[in-house]
């Protein structure tokens, strides 16, 4: 399994144009053979920042893929190009962290 985590800056003040055009391409990513999670996350509400805390412009993508092939294709996938071209501009920068799980033993 793959995990990944991004973090995604948007250009300030345009984090819910972004998030608009995320959750739009949502269902699509999902249906991705070997999409096993992709939800988009913020700062929880009723906490006061701290040295922790991604702030009002950014959001994580938390993703789950069953292989690197599936997250591969992922990537190459028309509706992401797609969902690329149409926030190139309001997003500031992009972190991504391709990551897999720790085997016990």
């Amino acid at each position: 399994m793959i995990h990944v985590v991004a973090v995604i800056t948007a250009q300030p003040g345009q984090r819910a144009k972004v998030l608009e055009a995320f959750l739009a391409n949502t269902a699509a990513v999902r249906a991705e053979q070997g999409c096993i999670e992709y939800t988009a996350t913020i700062d929880a509400e009723g906490l006061p920042p701290t040295p922790g805390s991604i702030g009002e412009d950014s959001f994580i993508v938390v993703e789950k893929w069953a292989s690197l092939a599936a997250l591969q294709a992922h990537g190459a996938a028309p509706h992401m190009k797609a969902y690329g071209a149409k926030v190139k501009d309001l997003v500031a920068k992009r972190v991504i962290h391709i990551l897999q799980p720790v085997q016990a033993g």
